[in-house]
This record gives structure tokens, C-alpha cells and sequence, in this order.
């Protein structure tokens, strides 16, 4: 595994981290997670050298946290980094230009929120706390400064982040400026290329962390998906992959499989195009299995891709914005 620089925190985490949504399972979740298999699939990671865990509360409700406080337990002396979220109190993914900071993040509820995650992750502090959902608006409100200021200074809270809305890079960059946080978290990946216009260069400039989320697009950059792909009862997934949605990206991840050089799959290509851009400090697969594990942490050991493929790879950009069924 190799390790990256943590923007302005200073510590190094492992350019391979582990998005945790997925192994807890629970409403408005992945279906299929076990936790005997999730727990063996994180101490894997573990061992093999990760260091990153991104989780957060409403991930099967506390059960995430939970999960990974017995990894927590088991490896007291492996240097791990806990990066977990705030839950927007109205519940609504994502926020919305008509979200009020008093409906989503009051004071109270931001400390609520801090409490549970710490004494589910039996941890005295959190190495990074984030914003679930975020509207730039709300950069200059003091209720969130003070909040955030009093969570650093009684310890409880070593940095703060924000995990931007779907699709909306720019949705951050006025915050970025208070000089409050230290990380953000935003999808990047071969289809959403748009935080390299801004948000990566001021992230860049502010010496702030970038988490990259969403490395296969939900599951159409590994190359499985089909236009006829059906998910369980109450998988979140259906409610992504309306038909406007997975047809498209199937017919776009097809395409790229046309570009595979011999000895390289789909995911690898997929992780390696975020590993060689060299401003983003660790990317978030999520990994239900050991098997899981093995394959992408590996991906950190392969080359950079050859110039002509990561420039065609440029190509293949695709914007899109915000519907209702992006959340």
C-alpha cells in the first residue's frame, strides 16, 4: 500500500481507504451485507496495509460505526484513521437551495450527533467529522462555526470535512475559504471529472484533503451491471438506477471496456485513473468481501496508466446534474 499526505491534518492514510456505506447494510441501504463476512473483509484491509475507514451514522444507523469499532478494538496499534458524518436532521439526501442550516445542522443536533458516533465508535476522539450534505450558503452562518470550534478545542473532534452533494462540486468552494475544514469528500471518477475545474485546484491551494467517493459510479465502472440489472426489495440502488440512468452509464461502461489494455480489468482501470491524479489524498471503494478487498487494495501497487489511455480516458467525461433521483 502506498500513503498519501492528509492535506493539512498532516498525517499520512492509505491512498486506498474503505467506504463503509455498503458492509453495514439497513434501511435505505445495500441489501446482501454480513457482518461476520464485512468484519472479516475489514480486518483484511487492515492487514494489507489500509488505513482510512469512511463511515457514518446513518450508515444501518450506528451499525457501521459499531462494525468498525470491533476493527478499532482488534488493531489499537495500526495507526488507523476514523473519518464518520453528521446525518442531516430533516433526513433529506441531498440538501437543496431552499435547506435551512436550523433544519439540517443546528447547534444541538451537531452535538447529538458527535456524541453517538463517539461512543459507538469507542473512540475519545474523531480523526475527522463531516457534513453529510452541504449547501455554500451556509459558509459564512457562525452556528456551524461555533459548533465546529468548540467540538475541536474539548478535543472531541481533530478535523472537520464536508461530503458534497452529488454532482455539485462548486457547492463547497465559498466554505472552503472560512478556513474551517480540513477534507473534502466528493465523487471523482472516469464519468465525473468536474471537481477538476475548481474544487481540486482550491483544495490544492488550501492544502485541504480530498476524499474521492463513488470510484465505479455505484457499480457501472466495474464492468458487472447490465441494462437489465434488478437489485432486491429496498436496495437503494433501485432508486438510482431508474431507467434514464442505467442505460446510459452501462452503454458508457461498455465503451471503456473497448480501451482495456491485456492483464487490466474494468475496477483496476477505474481506481487507477483517481490513484494518478496525484491531489486526491485517498479514494473510498466500497468492499463487502475479502475478495473485494484483495482486488482493489492491490490496485495501489499497479503503474500509472499509459499517457494515451488516462488522455482517451479524459474523454469520456460525462456532466450531470442533480434530478430526483440522485441522492
Amino acid at each position: 500500500m502506498r500513503y498519501r499526505r492528509f492535506g493539512r491534518l498532516g498525517h499520512e492514510v492509505s491512498e486506498v481507504g474503505y467506504g463503509m456505506w455498503g458492509v453495514a447494510g439497513g434501511e435505505g441501504g445495500w441489501t446482501g451485507a454480513d457482518d461476520e463476512r464485512g468484519l472479516a473483509a475489514l480486518q483484511e484491509a487492515v492487514d494489507l496495509g489500509c488505513t482510512f475507514f469512511d463511515t457514518a451514522w446513518i450508515y444501518g444507523r450506528g451499525h457501521s460505526e459499531r462494525m468498525l469499532a470491533e476493527v478499532l478494538r482488534a488493531n489499537r496499534d495500526r495507526g488507523l484513521t476514523v473519518a464518520t458524518k453528521v446525518p442531516p436532521k430533516d433526513r433529506r439526501w441531498p440538501s437543496t437551495r431552499e435547506s435551512r442550516l436550523a433544519d439540517v445542522f443546528p447547534v444541538d443536533h451537531i452535538r447529538e450527533y458527535t456524541e453517538k458516533s463517539l461512543a459507538n465508535l469507542g473512540v475519545e476522539r474523531i480523526d475527522l467529522l463531516q457534513f453529510h450534505v452541504w449547501e455554500d450558503d451556509w459558509a459564512d452562518d457562525r452556528r456551524w462555526q461555533r459548533a465546529v470550534a468548540a467540538l475541536r478545542e474539548e478535543g472531541l473532534v481533530a478535523g472537520i470535512g464536508i461530503s458534497v452533494n452529488r454532482w455539485e462540486p462548486w457547492n463547497v468552494l465559498k466554505t472552503l475559504h472560512t478556513g474551517l475544514v480540513d477534507a473534502v469528500q466528493v465523487i471523482y471518477n472516469v464519468f465525473d471529472q468536474a471537481p477538476e475545474d475548481e474544487l481540486l485546484p482550491l483544495c490544492e491551494e488550501l492544502d485541504i484533503a480530498v476524499i474521492a467517493r463513488v470510484p465505479f459510479d455505484e457499480g457501472t465502472l466495474t464492468g458487472t451491471l447490465t441494462a437489465d440489472s434488478t437489485w432486491p426489495e429496498g436496495d437503494w440502488r433501485n432508486s438510482y438506477f431508474v431507467p434514464e440512468n442505467l442505460g446510459p452509464a452501462v452503454a458508457r461502461a461498455d465503451r471503456l471496456k473497448e480501451l482495456l489494455p491485456p492483464g487490466l480489468t474494468l475496477p483496476e482501470l477505474a481506481l487507477r485513473f483517481i490513484l494518478d491524479e496525484p491531489r486526491i489524498a485517498t479514494v473510498i471503494p466500497g468492499m463487502s468481501s475479502p475478495k473485494h478487498v484483495r482486488a482493489n487494495l492491490a490496485v495501489s501497487h499497479l503503474p500509472h496508466l499509459p499517457a494515451p489511455l488516462a488522455a482517451e480516458l479524459k474523454r469520456h467525461r460525462w456532466d450531470r446534474t442533480p434530478t430526483e433521483w440522485s441522492q
